[in-house]
């Protein structure tokens, strides 16, 4: 189900969810509150991968009295991957926002973003005062570690959703399965600037994480090692003269 914006949109909210029946009103509302204010016009696109509760039931609800929101509905779980790709790729905006459905990001970062954005090419999130337990802070911890390490990069916080960018910084970057965990690293393998702001970590209140250490750990290492290929085999020339 796909509805159509009433007037093209300056900025698209992308938010993949699967079994988040009771945080999409509240997250719908907060997203108001905060970019009502800014006088831009926005999108606000869910993406239901494969929900087997009633979130897509409420989001058929909600639009019909939500002109903003949109939503798109696999036939079956696909991923986040494929979700945000979804997203962006229907998004009707110059502007990307892409973020959680779980009510951890703080929408009232996003002015923040925005902000940062009117410099630079793309803009991440890095979460403060996490709202996890140490086990997951510390396995966040390692595994940002580990990643840097490998692709000499200095991403603060690869898990952190909460990112901004120009629509047209996606044009060349084909995700696959995992990969948008590096989009940072393939942004700028693509020569656009990233930087990093702190944001906001709120509590998880309602439903359950998605992901552990041992569904993501070896599936993380085989995308990390691809996204190093990467790296290593991108095309870098300057061409001197022309005639």
């Amino acid at each position: 189900m796909v509805l159509a914006h009433p007037v093209k949109p300056e900025l698209s909210i992308i938010i993949p969810i699967k079994n988040e029946h009771e945080n999409i009103e509240e997250l719908v509302r907060r997203i108001q509150a905060a970019l009502t204010p800014l006088g831009r016009a926005f999108e606000i696109i869910y993406i239901d991968d494969g929900s087997t509760d009633s979130s897509y039931e409420l989001l058929a609800r909600l639009c019909q009295h939500t002109p903003e929101l949109r939503v798109l509905k696999f036939d079956r779980n696909y991923g986040q991957t494929a979700a945000l790709d979804a997203g962006f790729r229907h998004a009707q905006s110059d502007t990307i926002v892409m973020m959680d459905g779980d009510l951890q990001n703080d929408p009232h970062d996003i002015p923040h973003l925005l902000e940062r954005l009117q410099h630079t090419d793309v803009v991440c999130g890095y979460r403060v005062r996490r709202k996890d337990s140490w086990l997951r802070r510390i396995q966040s911890r390692i595994a940002n570690g580990i990643r840097n390490w490998i692709t000499h990069d200095s991403i603060i916080d690869t898990g952190c959703t909460l990112k901004a960018f120009h629509t047209h910084c996606l044009q060349n970057v084909k995700l696959h399965e995992g990969m948008h965990r590096f989009l940072p690293t393939l942004f700028q393998l693509e020569g656009f600037r990233v930087e990093q702001i702190p944001v906001n970590h709120l509590p998880r209140t309602h439903g359950k994480t998605k992901y552990s250490m041992t569904n993501r750990m070896f599936k993380a290492l085989k995308d990390l090692l691809a996204v190093r290929w990467m790296q290593k085999r991108s095309l870098r020339y300057k061409i001197e003269k022309e005639l």
